[in-house]
């Protein structure tokens, strides 16, 4: 499960402008990956867990249940949810 960022060789005119996607998003790039394309930029200055805004969507804010964290919730909900209470 979650929302997952990834190159997209297979649909080049599509980021940003057509939902190619099962709720990823696809970010433009060449097949095999190239560091001079969108998501070679992305990857080569990004970590795990960085946080990601997505702007200008009619979607809703990802479920915190959707994925394998909950950066999604409030700080109280998270702990609300811990075995270290």
């Amino acid at each position: 499960s979650g929302t997952f960022l990834h190159g997209n060789y297979w649909s080049p005119d599509s980021p940003g402008e057509v939902n190619v996607s099962h709720g990823c998003v696809g970010l433009r790039d060449v097949k095999g990956g190239g560091a001079d394309t969108p998501a070679g930029w992305f990857f080569d200055r990004s970590l795990v867990g960085d946080v990601i805004e997505v702007v200008h969507s009619k979607d809703k804010t990802v479920s915190p249940d959707n994925g394998l964290s909950g950066w999604n919730m409030a700080w109280k909900q998270w702990k609300a949810g811990s075995v270290l209470k």
